[in-house]
This record gives C-alpha cells, structure tokens and sequence, in this order.
C-alpha cells in the first residue's frame, strides 16, 4: 500500500531487523508529534526511513530548549491558534475563576508531634523530611481540604450544572487523592467516577519508587471485578459520560485529563499543578462545541492562573515563529556523544583496582567508604544522563558500533543494579515513607479547612517472608550477612526506645560481628551464619535468658531490662516490680494518657511509692536523680510501646 497507519512503537523491530528504506520520497505523517518524538523510539524510526519528510500534527507543541517540537520538525508549515479557534467560533470561550481553602494550621500541635514520631531521625533527616512534607503537595493533600473542595465542587455542580445535561471533570494530582475525592463526592450526592490508569502505572505526581496506596489498590480490583477489565470499565464510564441523564462528574489523574473529547464536558474543576502543553490540553477538555454551551469554565482550586497566561502568550507568539529565534537553545548533540567514552572509562575506573570486573562481591566492598560510594554515584548519573542522549540520536547508531551500543546499555544495567545493592547493603537510602504516613495523619489532624473562598524497596526485618526473599537474590554469603547487619542495625536504632536494653544487647552483638569478619576472624558463611542466628534472636521478641515469669506480658520485658541495668548489680530480682509496673502503667490508660499531665502524675508516684519500697526490703541506697531518671525511662518506654499498639 502506499499509505500506511502505525504506532511508532513498531519501528523497534524494524531498526532491530535493520530494515531501512533511503528514499527521499516517504513522507512520515507524526500525530501528537509534541509525544515520543525526543528519545530512542524516535531515533529508530529515523534509522528506518533516514532521509524522510517528517511532519507534525499538535495543538501544543513543546518549546522547552531540551524538547522543542519545532526544532525537531522544523518550521511550522500552518498554524491555527486556540484565540483563533475561539473568534472562528470553532470552539468556546473558557472562563476561569479562581478559588483557595482557607486554612488553620495549630502550627505547635503540628511542630510537637513532628518532633515525637521522628525522634529517630537526625537533624538533618528530620529537616529533608519536614521539607518534603511541607511542599504544596503534601499540604493540598491534608483530608480536610479535599472534603472542604469537593463539597464546594458538589454545590458548585448542582447550583449550576445539574439537570442541564453537561458534565464536569476534576483533575487531581494523584490516584490516593482522587480516590478521596470520588468518595466524597459520593456522599454528597453527587453521582461520579473515578478513572485511573492500573495502580502499577506511574501517573500524575506520584513518585517513581512509590508504591500504591492499598486503598487504591482495592479500588483498581473493586472495578475489575465490577467491569471485568480494563477496557470495559473505561467504555461505561464514557459512555454514562456522554448521557445527559448519565454520570455527573468524572474524576481524572491523566487518564482522560488530555487526549479525550466529550463535547457534553463543561466544567473542568483543577486541583493539581499543571503547566504549558499540559494545561492547554487539559482546558480544552471544556471548550468543544455542544448545542446550548455557550462557554467551558475553568474553577481553579490551584492559582494555575498565572501559567495559563504564559501558556497562551507562549503559543500566541508561535504565530510569529521562525527557525532562527532559538538558535544556540540546543545542545550540541554531537559534543555530547564525544563525551561517552571518557564518562564509560571513569565510571570503570573507580574499580581499577579489582582485576576480575565480574566480580561483584568484590565491588561492593570496594564501595564501602561512604566518599567512595558518593563518587560512584555521581559518575554513574554523569555516563546515564549522556547515553541517554546519544539513545535519542539517529547519529549515535550511525557512527557507532552496535557491539559498542550493547557494552555502554549493558554497563548501564550493570552499574545500576550494583548501586541497588551497595545502598541495600550498607543500609544507605533512609526509607521515610512510613514516617511520611505519620506526618501526613499529623497534618490531616492538626491543618483544618475552614471554608473556601473564590480567588528494591525496603521491607521490615520482621516481615521474615519479605526480607529473606530479598536477601536470597543477593550473590554472596558475605553481601546476604552485611544486608541482615546493617538492616538490623537500622531496626535497633528506630526501635531502642521500645525496649533500650533489649535492643542495646542486640546492637553490642552486630557491632561484634562484624568486627570479627573484618579482622578476619570469621570465614564468608560463618559471617552469614552467625547474622542468620542474630537475626533469628531478634525476632523472637525476647532474649534467651528472659526469666519465664516475664513472658506472657506484653510490656514487663521491656521495664525489666530497664530495672536490670539499673538495679541488678545489686542482686535484687526485679521480676516482680516489672510486672507489677505493667499492671500499674495498663490500670491508668485512658484515651490520650501520653499527653496527659494528670494521668501521667498519679503513674509517677505509685512507681515511686513502688521504688522506695524496693530500697526498704532489701536495704538499697538510690539517689533521688538516679530514681527520677528511672522512673522517666519507664514512662518514655511505655508511651513508646503505646504508641505502636
């Protein structure tokens, strides 16, 4: 045939099966050319057809220096802007109007708890962490704002939409938190849905190691079960879309936040950043022409206001574009590409020292300073960042061997598998998501709305079945043993105050350890073997020589290390007094009795009136700091333990 549709997709196997076609008459017609046109696929595709007329279609053509669609495609050949459109009247005005949450935060309450649940952070983690949480994300997150904005989105809709036929979207900035908003708007009677990508798709804001929530994990099967797949769940919700009696309101990540045309959709209420080609496509989900819709209304929740007027003057001004206006805003792609071979070579050699370069084990010893890792790290981004580039490049595949091509992308997979493992192994990468879950229910309680106004991951150790399953794709005995050590050194730090001479004992005996295999003293499986036994030690909960009395309480262990350490070098059996102080802390709790002073007081003096007790029946002298030190160690370690029930 002379035409032919495809999906650029497709040209992988054919550059694989070097299929290539010089002619000068092919003329390769690029939809969406502003997608898929600045990395590898496109490169491939231009291996095919090399000498090829390429044109592009777009409504918003990427100007950035690094993904200009002009400059790929070259000058523009018609242009027909959005004002344009809009005066022809082939589409709708927009109106916009902005709104924003008015907010109260209880900014001690907030700064108190953030100081308890990350006690176990440094300074300096606990400030990247109070950084990351303070972003507007995490703020706009809070469950107060979202309930205030989808109340004021659902009496929005019926004051103005219902019954009219036309329909609304929300765009918000993840799954999580539109699965929140499809819920509240449920109970406010509004009849909507939420449409999502597979949970095991990256999309909207969401980080690239996060993990989906379980709740949205239960959504995704809750629709599966319901629809039966994919496909028939997206076609339903579209078509009840598409019913002026259907669904009212569709509430979108990505999934058709660009790319879908519902000429009924009027309204598009924003709650997630969104900037240049974005944010034009996203607005014009609302400006299609219907019978009796006058205008598409733009209800910003999120000040995109300001982004929407660059957009539109940006765009604006490609009317008057011409090649010339951004010379020198392109990198050099040839410089780049010269710069791969130096970057390969420093990358190896940080391990000129080790002769067999198969040998990984040695490698990651090798990696063990931390200025040496640092290093490693920075040379490795500094060779991914330039064979990316040259990936993209049709010349980089002309002048360079393909054996060549296949050694830098398998040194890549390489050297970043070896960086998954030294971070693994020497617990390096500090996992805050569960504190960012603790912080998040902090600002879910302490930061209310009060109205709106219109303007390899990590697993826990004690999670056995998880944890030897990562362990046992490690290479050897050595890297398994230092993975379990340096894990449990990690747990003994976060968990210290559940039990401070418990884990105190066990983190003596991992120090030990490794001291023994580094000075040799131990082989590679006595190393694995003796981190096994450890390990094993401390998941059992309780130390071999914990008197059997103690064991079927929950929290007395933990108070008989504490009376040990302090009071056992004078040969006194605490084992009754640890218990008795379990039944006296459980007899107080009330609701919040952590921070309660009153309830806290009366503990104090029946643990004293129990201490001095103890002084008299067995003639003991205890200074009155060294009681008082006792007595607040106790306390701490059963707000601790209370805290993780």
């Amino acid at each position: 045939g002379d035409v032919v549709t495809t999906v650029i997709n497709k040209f992988e196997q054919a550059a694989r099966d070097k299929v290539r076609d010089a002619g000068i008459n092919v003329f390769v017609l690029v939809d969406e050319s502003h997608r898929s046109q600045y990395g590898q696929m496109h490169a491939k595709m231009a291996r095919v057809f090399p000498n090829a007329c390429y044109i592009g279609f777009t409504g918003t053509p990427l100007t950035r220096a690094e993904k200009s669609t002009a400059e790929k495609f070259g000058s523009f050949i018609h242009k027909y802007p959005m004002r344009q459109a809009v005066r022809d009247r082939a589409v709708v005005p927009l109106l916009y109007e902005g709104r924003i949450v008015d907010q109260d935060v209880d900014k001690d309450q907030l700064e108190r708890w953030f100081e308890r649940v990350t006690r176990h952070l440094s300074e300096d983690q606990k400030t990247d962490l109070k950084r990351k949480m303070s972003r507007s994300e995490a703020v706009n997150a809070t469950e107060q704002r979202v309930k205030e904005v989808a109340y004021n989105i659902a009496v929005h809709y019926e004051q103005n939409w219902r019954g009219t036929g036309f329909k609304a979207q929300v765009a918000t900035a993840s799954k999580r938190i539109g699965l929140k908003y499809w819920r509240y708007l449920l109970d406010y009677g509004i009849e909507a849905a939420l449409v999502i990508s597979p949970p095991d798709t990256r999309e909207g804001h969401e980080g690239v190691n996060t993990s989906e929530a379980p709740d949205v994990q239960a959504f995704w099967k809750q629709m599966m079960d319901r629809y039966g797949s994919e496909e028939s769940y997206n076609r339903e919700i579209i078509r009840s879309f598409a019913q002026a009696d259907g669904m009212e309101i569709m509430v979108v990540v990505d999934k058709l936040l660009t790319g879908f045309d519902e000429p009924r959709n009027a309204v598009l209420y924003v709650d997630k950043p969104l900037r240049e080609h974005t944010l034009l496509q996203a607005i014009a989900r609302v400006n299609r022409l219907f019978e009796g819709k006058d205008y598409g209304y733009i209800i910003d929740y999120r000040g995109v206001l300001g982004e929407l007027n660059d957009a539109m003057n940006l765009y604006d001004a490609l009317a008057e574009y011409d090649a010339a206006d951004i010379e020198g805003t392109i990198a050099d792609v040839a410089a780049e590409i010269s710069r791969l071979p130096q970057l390969h070579s420093d990358l190896w050699a940080i391990f000129q020292r080790i002769s067999n370069k198969q040998d990984s084990e040695a490698m990651e010893r090798l990696l063990e300073p931390e200025d040496r890792r640092q290093h490693f790290y920075e040379a490795l981004t500094n060779y991914a960042r330039s064979l990316r580039v040259a990936l993209s490049t049709t010349k980089f595949y002309e002048d360079t061997p393909e054996k060549r091509v296949n050694l830098y992308k398998q040194d890549l997979k390489f050297f970043h598998q070896l960086r998954q493992a030294v971070k693994m192994r020497y617990a390096e990468a500090i996992d805050y998501r569960d504190y960012e879950d603790k912080v998040r229910k902090l600002m879910d309680e302490h930061i209310k709305a009060t109205g709106t106004s219109t303007i390899t991951q990590m697993v826990d150790i004690f999670d056995a079945e998880k944890f030897d399953a990562e362990v046992e794709k490690l290479g050897t005995p050595a890297a398994k043993a230092d993975t379990i050590l340096n894990r449990m050194k990690r747990t003994i730090s976060e968990r210290m105050d559940e039990d401070p001479a418990y884990y105190r004992r066990f983190a003596e005996l991992v120090a030990a350890t490794i001291e023994a295999y580094r000075q040799g003293r131990l082989d590679q499986l006595d190393y694995l073997q003796q981190s096994e036994e450890l390990l094993d030690a401390m998941r059992a909960g309780h130390s071999a020589d914990l008197p059997v009395e103690l064991r079927p309480y929950r929290h007395a262990p933990a108070y008989f290390g504490l009376l040990r350490s302090a009071l056992g070098g004078n040969g006194v059996n605490v084992v009754p007094l640890a218990i008795q102080i379990e039944q006296t802390i459980e007899a107080h709790k009330v609701t919040d009795w952590a921070t309660n002073l009153d309830v806290q007081k009366r503990i104090r003096l029946q643990l004293d009136d129990m201490l001095f007790e103890l002084e008299r029946q067995h003639d003991l002298t205890i200074s009155e700091e060294e009681l008082d030190m006792l007595i607040e160690s106790v306390l701490e370690v059963a707000k601790v333990r209370d805290g993780l029930q």
